[in-house]
């Protein structure tokens, strides 16, 4: 989501990767649950079944949040540079203000890598988390730690308690799927740049992941702000492997798109504008067989309509849904394998341009997705 407050969304899920009618009462996700008013749509893929009450599309915290005191106030404001994280901040993601001097003394003055010693010491009392946190940091440089305890404007839901929660135990399989998420992009960026006749303007390493609850919910499953991804280890989204690796997604190009000086607001405006207004009813409602063949994804807003263009959204949710898209097709191709449903440039004149620009703002231009064919 795009740093907004908090969009919640009742989600459902759907079979995978085959038609399917979906009750009026559910939506669709990033590549996992599907979504859908009556009207029948082609699920995306990986089957998981979700409670309609537990679900909800990922946000970003809105930096005015922070100036009205509703999230905490970041220590660093300013992103660290791609790399290493440095000690001090590494010891605050991992245990906020709480962690043992003995431990901090012990790993600063000690030999070898002083933020491996601090993931050592965080998750002593799971081993088979601290190897996967361990994992992550040595493939990446990102560091799995805990959120600030805050409480949330969650919109129509009311405002929501967040509190920290490490990944360990019953929860460790949320750290799990976000270390298979990132060696998938390692491959993923391999494949890209090898491709790329320039380096890719997208940054996926070395971010903070800070793991929370929402007392009494399973919303936000996550939300981006600063370099940093926050995941719920109850989020209603986290049901599969594919659903995680598609939000954290997802939530890292808003990240990108804001390092870029919120580059969609600009680039992607006219079109997303331009869209919109077409596909107006006589009162202003969006119509939602007229957006469809333009919409990235099949995310849908009960009640509402693709998630892309859901009003009260704007330009971001439609750039970080064409994203995904971006991320799915050439997933596929990479892998040696067909598109699963026609090429999203081929829809529309619209879409090949939107197509393009994200191409060649964060993917250095690589676009292995075949031609269109002529009409």
């Amino acid at each position: 989501m795009s740093q907004r407050p908090l969009a919640l969304i009742v989600l459902a899920s759907a079979l995978a990767c085959t038609p399917s009618l979906v009750p009026p009462e559910s939506v669709e996700v990033p590549c996992a649950p599907s979504l859908a008013p009556p009207e029948s749509v082609e699920a995306p893929c990986a089957p998981s079944l979700v409670p309609p009450e537990a679900v909800e599309v990922p946000a970003s915290a809105d930096p005015r949040e922070v100036a009205r005191g509703v999230l905490p106030p970041d220590p660093a404001p300013v992103a660290p540079p791609p790399g290493a994280m440095g000690f001090d901040r590494a010891a605050e993601v991992l245990f906020l203000k709480g962690a043992d001097a003995g431990v901090l003394e012990a790993c600063r003055g000690g030999e070898g890598d002083a933020v491996r010693c601090l993931i050592e010491a965080r998750y002593e009392g799971d081993g088979a988390a601290r190897r996967e946190a361990l994992a992550l940091y040595d493939e990446t440089g990102t560091v799995a730690g805990i959120e600030r305890p805050h409480t949330m404007d969650g919109g129509y839901r009311g405002m929501i308690e967040i509190v920290p929660e490490l990944p360990v135990g019953r929860h460790r399989r949320l750290l799990t799927w976000v270390l298979a998420a990132n060696r998938g992009y390692q491959t993923f960026f391999d494949g890209l740049q090898a491709r790329a006749s320039a380096p890719l303007g997208f940054r996926w390493r070395s971010l903070e992941m800070r793991f929370f609850r929402s007392v009494g919910r399973t919303t936000p499953s996550a939300y981006a702000i600063r370099w940093t991804v926050a995941f719920n280890v109850s989020g209603s989204l986290h049901r599969s492997e594919d659903a995680v690796r598609e939000t954290l997604f997802h939530e890292v190009f808003h990240l990108n798109d804001e390092a870029h000086g919120r580059w969609s607001d600009e680039a992607l405006g006219g079109i997303y504008e331009g869209i919109v207004e077409r596909c107006k009813d006589g009162r202003g409602k969006p119509v939602t067989s007229c957006l469809r063949p333009f919409a990235p994804h099949g995310t849908m807003v009960r009640g509402g309509t693709f998630y892309a263009f859901q009003p009260g959204n704007d330009v971001r949710e439609y750039a970080a849904e064409l994203a995904i898209r971006y991320y799915r097709e050439h997933q596929l191709i990479l892998a040696g394998r067909r598109l699963d449903r026609p090429a999203f440039k081929c829809g529309s004149p619209e879409n090949a341009r939107a197509w393009s620009l994200i191409a060649g703002e964060f993917f250095a231009g690589v676009d292995l997705v075949p031609p269109c064919r002529a009409p």
